[in-house]
């Protein structure tokens, strides 16, 4: 996995600190040491799969550093561990919504139960554990293979040729969202949609339309089914992927 290093962020680096991230280097988890410094944090933060927020001696990080984490996590879907006194870690909690924060650790800190519970954490997010699963519904085989090449890195993608196999997978699996091509011979993408919206099981999936057509009198007529959006087939792979990330951002606000 490339983004599997352990940011660990505190005041300065302590020597509970180094034994904690040699704790995390004997266990082959790689890590660094960045202060609770705006500029320090963006500068070391490719590559970071976890945040541990360390906070020592009653210590607490500055309104900024708090801000720029939670909004930073939250963009690209990344979880804190805090480690600090209980009066700390309750204000913590006030400031950081709990979907970001995946465990709180009250000092003083049992190392192992922590390296036993990021290794975990690690091991679950490799196997694609916390990505959002996606639902592919075209009839063009050759499209279908290019789309999931350009997702499966970011997100667990399934692919169907048929409105019909999308029901049938659904009967058994959960999707976030649905990619649904418009234009499809037997059951077209709206059929699909109608059989979706009327199915307590799937009505609230999110549903956006791939279409082929550009001119306006397609588009609109994609719209007026009132889909979470739709996406032209000429798109291209980064704007692709820049909008699903801003779709699921959105999602969760």
């Amino acid at each position: 996995m490339s983004n599997n290093r352990i940011m660990v962020i505190g005041e300065k680096e302590t020597f509970l600190i180094r034994v904690l991230m040699k704790k995390l280097t004997d266990a082959a988890v790689p890590c660094v040491f960045v202060p609770w410094d705006v500029d320090h944090i963006n500068a070391k933060w490719e590559g970071t799969a976890l945040i541990t927020l360390y906070m020592d001696d009653e210590r607490r990080p500055p309104d900024k550093v708090v801000y720029f984490l939670k909004d930073k996590m939250h963009d690209e879907g990344l979880q804190m561990i805090a480690v600090g006194e209980k009066v700390d870690l309750q204000d913590l909690t006030g400031r950081i919504p709990p979907e970001l924060i995946y465990r709180t650790f009250p000092r003083p800190l049992d190392n192992d139960e922590y390296v036993r519970t990021v290794t975990d954490l690690l091991n679950r997010m490799q196997a694609g554990e916390f990505r959002k699963s996606i639902l592919v519904v075209d009839d063009d085989p050759n499209y279908l293979n290019l789309v999931r090449d350009w997702l499966k890195m970011a997100y667990k993608v399934t692919v169907v040729t048929s409105g019909l196999q999308a029901i049938k997978w659904l009967g058994k699996n959960k999707a976030d969202l649905i990619l649904l091509d418009h234009e499809m011979p037997v059951t077209s993408g709206p059929q699909v949609l109608e059989m979706l919206r009327s199915d307590p099981e799937t009505q609230s999936i999110p549903v956006m339309f791939l279409t082929g057509k550009s001119d306006k009198q397609s588009v609109m007529a994609v719209v007026a089914l009132k889909p979470e959006g739709y996406f032209l087939k000429t798109i291209g792979r980064d704007e692709l992927l820049a909008n699903l990330r801003e779709f699921f951002i959105m999602k969760k606000s």
